[in-house]
């Protein structure tokens, strides 16, 4: 497997490939973004991978959604991209849930110990579960607001809930999250562009490139972060395993000792 991910370990370095080999990532939605941002992921080296979504493949997908194509259509997509990880990098571990998600389903994907999960979901109450859901258990995630009506993947970003404006549905999260007095920070992909207008009774209008950058993006902060928590342990790891030199810096200097009572009884 070395040449598989050589060119990533050059750039991340030996640690941070053995990071991402013993890391599971959950995807609820695997459509124009969570298609592109598991594609991204499996390329990375991402030893476990948990995909949710109850949808076919179907023609109108082909535009835009990397699991579709005219050989695909009328398949599950989980089984398509499950086999495409497969050709990708056999040593993954891929667990599909071919089906809606909601709370009911969040025993089991709680037992599936995710360190990351993207929220790649188009339906709005399955949204909001899935955020309650990583907040409560305190599982890092992103979520991705509306990627449909728009041209540009230029104008994407990374943006707490509460910063996001011009799109629709980060409104509606927004309004979510202040009635249900939802604590703590909604990261989001988001865009800035001003949506298309769109005809009623018509589907969403959408092409590749805000969806797929969007997905590229998920997957880019979902590694970024993983690296980062790693460094964090072992980092954490490293004081926990000098106490006794930790302990006589402490004792020279009982000040010390009062700022670290301090800051306790403040986190607490």
């Amino acid at each position: 497997m070395d040449n598989h991910f050589k060119r990533t370990a050059l750039l991340f370095g030996e640690d941070g490939i053995d990071t991402l080999a013993n890391s599971c990532v959950a995807i609820a939605g695997c459509g124009g973004v969570g298609s592109f941002a598991i594609e991204a992921l499996a390329r990375s080296g991402v030893g476990k991978l948990v995909l949710i979504d109850m949808d076919t493949v179907e023609e109108t997908n082909i535009n835009r959604q990397l699991c579709a194509l005219e050989s695909t259509v009328g398949q599950a997509k989980t089984e398509v991209l499950k086999a495409r990880i497969a050709d990708i990098n056999p040593h993954a571990k891929v667990i599909i849930h071919t089906g809606w998600y909601d709370a009911n389903l969040n025993d089991w994907l709680l037992e599936q110990k995710p360190d990351f999960v993207l929220d790649c979901i188009d339906s709005i109450p399955s949204k909001k579960d899935l955020i309650r859901f990583c907040l409560e258990n305190k599982i890092p995630f992103i979520a991705s607001m509306g990627m449909a009506r728009r041209f540009d993947p230029t104008k994407l970003e990374i943006l707490e809930l509460e910063k996001t404006k011009g799109d629709p549905l980060a409104k509606i999260m927004r309004v979510w999250k202040r009635k249900e007095k939802i604590r703590g920070k909604i990261p989001t992909v988001c865009s800035s562009e001003i949506p298309i207008d769109m005809i009623e009774g018509e589907p969403l209008p959408s092409s590749i490139f805000v969806p797929a950058s969007a997905g590229l993006l998920m997957a880019s902060h979902a590694v970024k972060e993983l690296r980062r928590l790693s460094q964090s342990e072992k980092l954490s790891e490293s004081i926990i395993s000098s106490p006794t030199q930790n302990n006589e810096k402490i004792d020279k200097n009982p000040l010390h000792a009062q700022a670290e009572t301090t800051v306790c009884q403040g986190d607490e």
